[in-house]
């Protein structure tokens, strides 16, 4: 079992945020509790949008590339500015399924070109008069705002009101955290009580494991492929997958993730190594 320390340097909470706070000041708030060097959060949201927010811990930063560029699912309400009836509404938001093009809104942090993001799915869950509970799951990168404001631009004019996030990727609301939680977690643990934050700190190969293939390394290889020697076949002690992007393991400690090439005898470079 891994002590509280270790879990400290390469680890994720599953904070659920609440509106108000941007989630920079959010992760900026664990990292302070915690006492570590770094945090980062993986996919911002909106002040005012609330639900998922994976706060790397650590050198667990270093995998937002691996963690953070995947779905996002979304539950929130928008207000109709005119009357229509259903079967319009589901009609106008089944046009926006599937492949869109966006233009981020003006007080996005990113550069403000057009880009193309695919909405997987937009569907009503319930209505009454104007206001509509909606759910959508989208391409990491989507403005959710932005997409009920185009909605709206067919129909007579929409705005969101409320909108929560109830997944990132593979983080979802099973196992999500309260700020409150949270802080009571820390204190327990500055008087000795590791228990609670030992159930918060989720590590960090445990979701890589769940995301990308996992390839075993012999023994004599592990102290090599610590320090940066790039993956060989005799490396290997498992089937190879069929990935770009895989991770890599001995037993249960985790070596790093690794970009499959072919280079003669060389089959994978690291893209990160845990050492």
């Amino acid at each position: 079992m891994k002590s509280i320390k270790e879990l400290l340097q390469f680890s994720i909470i599953n904070i659920d945020k609440p509106a108000g706070p941007t989630s920079f000041s959010v992760s900026q708030f664990v990292k302070k509790e915690l006492g570590v060097s770094k945090t980062s959060h993986l996919g911002t949201l909106d002040p005012a949008v609330t639900g998922v927010l994976p706060v790397a811990v650590g050198r667990a930063c270093r995998l937002n590339e691996f963690l953070m560029h995947r779905d996002k699912e979304y539950v929130g309400i928008m207000r109709l500015h005119e009357n229509i009836d259903d079967k319009e509404l589901k009609d106008k938001m089944q046009k926006f399924v599937g492949k869109i093009i966006q233009l981020p809104p003006v007080r996005s942090s990113v550069k403000r070109a057009e880009r193309e993001r695919e909405v997987k799915s937009f569907e009503i869950l319930e209505r009454e008069g104007k206001d509509v509970l909606f759910s959508c799951v989208v391409q990491a990168g989507t403005y959710i705002r932005k997409l009920i404001h185009d909605l709206g631009e067919g129909i007579g004019g929409a705005h969101m009101l409320e909108l929560r996030r109830t997944r990132a990727g593979n983080f979802d609301e099973k196992n999500l955290v309260k700020l409150y939680d949270f802080e009571n977690a820390v204190k327990d643990w500055k008087v000795g009580d590791e228990k609670k934050l030992r159930e918060l700190l989720v590590p960090a190969e445990k979701i890589l494991i769940k995301i990308m293939p996992k390839v075993e390394v012999k023994e004599e290889s592990l102290k090599q492929l610590l320090t940066g020697k790039p993956l060989m076949k005799d490396d290997v002690n498992s089937k190879f997958p069929d990935k770009e992007i895989f991770s890599v393991f001995h037993r249960e400690k985790f070596v790093g993730v690794y970009r499959a090439v072919k280079q003669g005898a060389i089959i994978g470079r690291a893209e990160f190594v845990f050492n």
